[in-house]
């Protein structure tokens, strides 16, 4: 079901701050900036080799980033995997038993690709994001 890591989410407090240490200090530019209306959060990516660094900052202390840092404090996020059909990868945790955050696929990435999320609870405390590209297909 899994093909690759596709990214790595990291909550951050100061999503400027964060852009110039990865520009600044690690010498990567930003690939892209958007802003998620349904999220409530800003975010920027940066790309290391395949992997790609997904920094998010909350735009309220209520939204599910906001509420990650009141909890955990900056950090690692999520995990996201790259795989061809996340409806399909859904269901198939479901009828695993695990418990998904969503119901079916969402926008993600600023409409770059299809999302759909598996609560920490059923994968050894780590949010998992599944994730379909669409602008291949």
């Amino acid at each position: 079901m899994l093909r690759k890591v596709s990214h790595l989410g990291l909550a951050v407090r100061d999503l400027d701050a964060a852009v110039r240490l990865y520009e600044d200090v690690f010498g990567l530019p930003a690939a892209h900036r958007w802003v998620s209306g349904a999220d409530r959060m800003a975010a920027a990516t940066f790309r290391v080799g395949d992997l790609e660094i997904e920094l998010m900052q909350p735009l309220d202390d209520d939204s599910p980033v906001g509420r990650f840092i009141a909890r955990r404090g900056e950090g690692i996020h999520h995990i996201a995997y790259t795989v061809d059909d996340v409806a399909d990868a859904l269901r198939r945790a479901r009828g695993a038993g695990l418990h998904t955050i969503d119901e079916a696929p969402r926008a993600g990435g600023d409409g770059r690709t299809r999302i759909g999320f598996l609560h920490p609870s059923g994968t050894f405390g780590v949010l998992t994001e599944l994730e379909e590209d669409v602008r291949h297909g």
